[in-house]
């Protein structure tokens, strides 16, 4: 019956907007200020033109979250205690059910800047027995460390509050690694990351760096596609590759515009003077070692990375055929189709006998299989038939690569592989599980290339991706997360500020237990103050300095009251 408020129920795998804070549910409500219709308030502007013209020109409310004023979250608190509590007869409620803990955002208009009240209830078996109270506050941004808080001062006030003689502290810190480290000084920025979140027992002071003997989790997201990725020219690869597989489902193919002024045709036709020369005995070791290392435009390759991957240097025909089909931007069907034409006619004279890899499933490697025994079957290049093969081919070549890798640097077998290279499903289904294979490489060179990792830790990091991939679909925004010793990553903690460090104070043991957490964080920890309380996140430094790093500052406390 309140009109001015709207709830949600957050749980299961939804993100929950207190999880910095609190934890103890996977369920909760959420309650905020209701959303006004903006066309409905459009229409009350009245007067002359050049007011709803200066209407115009003011900022669109944000459609982000609405808090409540601290007042009303107040009142809304009160009577939620109210029916949990078996005491209030009055209220004749017959069957008092146990409600999932309720959180309300506020706009942080008091003196404390309160920006969430909480309150969850106390329970002992399943009798509700008194509730908790829930306050966080937020201030800043501030670079001034005299805002920051004594470690025993905030000891001191909780044992006050709560009647505690003993407490026991924890601490959380969290770390990006992608901005710490850098190629040759330049900082990867992305839509990536890669933070360690670091947790360790007992606190000593206010900010200080983890000690080895914590607990570290690797959280990586990674986009792939970064041109300053090691691995930019397989992405590349890649997208050649998706564009073809994307052509056969729409029957629209868009062609790249070509890099170089010598037509595919041409280059095709080279190549294949070239094999009718070795064929014939001419010029053999002159093309042995150019024709057997091709590497498909290593040169732009990072050499940081040179040992981690690196172009295979047995490329057989049809791979190398594809390898000039995307360098030379083959950049029509038509001209697909002749480059086609031009090697069945040179197999079908017996012009040519190019050796290909054992096991190769292409359409053009069966034909090349044939023309060893003197004849090839008939083979009709319209439709989608030209478009199909080279998919094949490409497929073909990128999973071999992939496969080198992985075995190469020892991160899985060809069983664990058999998944991703299976030729058993469609050639779409095919391509999305090559997708994964690169999103999977690409986390790999930049864990071996940022981070420096050995093997110890990138053939566990291996097999949890594998595991998601086995069972997901792609999805460059899912974390992957990797238990690692904090030793690895202190050298980033040592020279770089957290993203955020947290304090957490605790007495007293289960349904009794009461938690203090002070924290400061890099970045606003709340959605709903970013644009209802510009004043409170003003751009402040100290003495005009804007080098500085700002904090926000974060406060929860809590109450308990007992019903019985």
């Amino acid at each position: 019956f309140q009109t001015d408020v709207e709830i949600c129920l957050i749980g299961g795998s939804c993100k929950s907007p207190i999880e910095r804070f609190w934890n103890e549910s996977d369920t909760i409500y959420i309650l905020q200020k209701a959303r006004q219709n903006e066309e409905s308030d459009s229409l009350e502007v009245s007067g002359t033109d050049d007011a709803i013209y200066a209407s115009e020109l003011l900022p669109k409310e944000s459609s982000g979250p609405v808090s409540l004023s601290v007042r009303r979250a107040k009142q809304l608190i009160s009577l939620y205690a109210m029916v949990q509590n078996p005491n209030m007869t009055h209220l004749k409620i017959c069957d008092l059910v146990m409600l999932p803990p309720l959180w309300i955002r506020c706009d942080a208009s008091d003196p404390e800047h309160t920006c969430w009240l909480g309150a969850e209830p106390v329970k002992a078996g399943k009798k509700i027995t008194g509730i908790t109270l829930h306050t966080v506050t937020c201030d800043g941004p501030t670079a001034d460390k005299t805002h920051f808080a004594n470690l025993e001062d905030l000891k001191t006030e909780h044992k006050k509050r709560h009647h505690s003689s003993v407490v026991t502290t924890k601490g959380f810190a969290q770390y990006e690694l992608i901005r710490a480290a850098a190629i040759e000084d330049t900082i990867l920025e992305s839509e990536s990351h890669i933070y360690v979140d670091i947790n360790w027992n007992t606190v000593n002071e206010i900010l200080e760096t983890p000690p080895l003997i914590s607990a570290a989790t690797l959280n990586i997201t990674l986009e792939s596609g970064d041109p300053r990725s090691p691995v930019y020219q397989q992405y590349r690869e890649l997208q050649f590759l998706l564009a073809l597989a994307d052509g056969l489902k729409t029957g629209v193919t868009e062609w790249p515009e070509p890099l170089e002024s010598e037509s595919a045709v041409d280059t095709v036709r080279e190549f294949l003077t070239d094999l009718k020369k070795k064929l014939e005995g001419y010029c053999v070791s002159a093309n042995k070692s150019e024709t057997e290392k091709i590497k498909c435009d290593t040169a732009a390759v990072d050499s940081s990375i040179a040992s981690a991957f690196t172009e295979r240097g047995d490329l057989d025909f049809a791979e190398q055929f594809w390898c000039k089909m995307r360098s030379k931007c083959v950049s029509s069907y038509q001209e697909l189709v002749e480059c086609f034409t031009l090697i069945l006619k040179s197999l079908e004279r017996g012009e040519i006998q190019p050796w290909i890899h054992h096991g190769s499933s292409s359409l053009l490697s069966k034909l090349i299989q044939q023309s060893y025994q003197g004849k090839i079957q008939v083979v009709s290049l319209t439709g989608i038939t030209p478009i199909e093969m080279l998919l094949e081919i490409g497929l073909d070549k990128m999973k071999k690569d992939y496969v080198n890798f992985f075995i190469g640097q020892e991160l899985a077998t060809l069983t664990c592989l058999d998944y991703f290279i299976s030729t058993s499903v469609d050639l779409q289904e095919q391509v999305h599980r090559v997708q994964k294979l690169h999103h999977m490489l690409e986390i790999m060179v930049s864990c071996i290339v940022l981070l420096q990792f050995k093997h110890e830790n990138l053939f566990p990091l291996t097999q949890i991706c594998m595991k998601y991939y086995k069972e997901n679909p792609l999805n460059e925004k899912h974390v992957f997360q990797l238990p690692i010793r904090p030793a690895l990553v202190m050298k980033f903690c040592q020279n770089d500020h957290p993203e955020i460090w947290k304090v957490e104070i605790s007495s007293g043991h289960g349904p009794k237990e009461v938690k203090t957490t002070w924290q400061v964080s890099s970045n606003p920890p709340l959605e709903h103050m970013t644009s209802n309380s510009t004043g409170l996140f003003s751009d402040s430094t100290v003495n005009g300095s804007s080098e500085e790093r700002l904090y926000f500052i974060t406060m929860s406390q809590c109450s308990q009251v007992h019903f019985i």
